[in-house]
């Protein structure tokens, strides 16, 4: 079988500790603007939510922050806005793989280098998810199914065209050697819920958009696409736990994906407003809701800020050309 790899390695690296200021620090003087360049529902969405009722909750910062999706142009809209208010310290978005998928599939005149990056929170998972009706029972099964029927038979939902739940399905499709339908929606939300209904036969879904849906037993995993099983031991449903959902890999299917969960801010800010959100964060970190949220979502807990983070977005950003050129996905195509 063709190996597919989509995997980023990213290293745990520690952060330098900040000098305690001789005068007053900046922070926020009116409400900040956490911008979701994606629709509600969707693994972005409910991070940036739990981190706004984090941050009211523990009266973590003196201003309230107010969370806006804008998830038009595949998130082009979200961007572009952050993009343009130029020097505003009290806008921030949430990114997800659209950070580069978005720009390289439609030419739209971004780039994540336009902003300032503040830290990444985490590496979201992706799962490979059926009906909990399917008969499917394992990823080879439902490979071998897709390569047995006929072109376009088996459907995948997923968020947004050409970006990353399409990719993933690409790669799926090479491993199979049989095309599917890619059916796109505007959220994780929306894709669990299609998938519960029977309308789609399978989605990608992050581990935090579908646990609803599987505690309920409405959808079963099949795999998950990391070099690793996920670390979570405890029971989620049933008997089994995120642990037990074997890789892809060592399910026969050769298809390896993470991807970020980070911050960013409006150009032209101040290293010590970006400062401020760093140490936000680390707060946030800290608290038993962040805990959970890992814990429930299963996520890889890298944390990375400063120059190893946009390091670390600058490999993340040529891994995407190299995906979306093979899929066919870049604008010039």
């Amino acid at each position: 079988m063709e190996r597919i790899r989509l995997a980023l390695a990213a290293g745990v690296v520690g952060m330098v500790g900040c000098v305690a200021p001789a005068q007053a620090a900046w922070q926020p003087n009116r409400p900040v603007e956490f911008i979701v360049p994606a629709g509600t529902g969707g693994g972005a969405d409910q991070m940036a939510r739990t981190i706004q009722g984090i941050i009211t909750k523990h009266n973590l910062m003196p201003t309230s922050m107010v969370v806006i999706n804008k998830s038009g142009g595949a998130g082009g809209e979200g961007f572009l806005d952050v993009k343009s208010s130029r020097g505003n310290p009290h806008k921030i978005v949430i990114t997800l793989s659209n950070l580069f998928t978005t720009p390289l599939a439609t030419g739209i005149p971004f780039n994540w280098k336009d902003l300032t990056p503040v830290a990444m929170l985490a590496l979201d998972e992706f799962v490979l998810w059926v009906n909990a009706d399917s008969p499917h029972k394992t990823a080879k099964d439902y490979v071998a199914a897709i390569k047995g029927g006929q072109p376009g038979e088996f459907k995948m939902g997923g968020t947004g065209s050409k970006q990353e739940d399409q990719i993933i399905t690409v790669a799926l499709e090479k491993a199979a050697g049989q095309k599917m339908t890619y059916i796109p929606y505007k959220g994780g939300g929306e894709v669990a819920v299609q998938l519960v209904g029977n309308h789609v036969n399978s989605s990608v879904n992050n581990p935090i958009e579908a646990v609803a849906q599987w505690r309920a037993g409405k959808v079963r995993p099949l795999c998950v696409f990391d070099a690793q099983a996920l670390p979570v031991k405890d029971k989620i449903a049933g008997d089994m736990a995120w642990s037990d959902i074997p890789t892809c890999k060592s399910a026969g299917v050769d298809v390896e994906y993470v991807m970020l969960r980070g911050v960013f801010m409006a150009p032209g800010v101040t290293k010590e407003q970006a400062d401020y959100y760093v140490d936000l964060f680390k707060k946030v970190r800290e608290t038993p809701e962040w805990k959970k949220l890992m814990h429930d979502g299963a996520f890889n807990q890298t944390f990375m800020a400063g120059a190893d983070y946009a390091s670390w977005v600058g490999k993340a950003e040529e891994l995407h050309k190299q995906l979306m050129q093979e899929a066919g996905f870049l604008a010039s195509n």
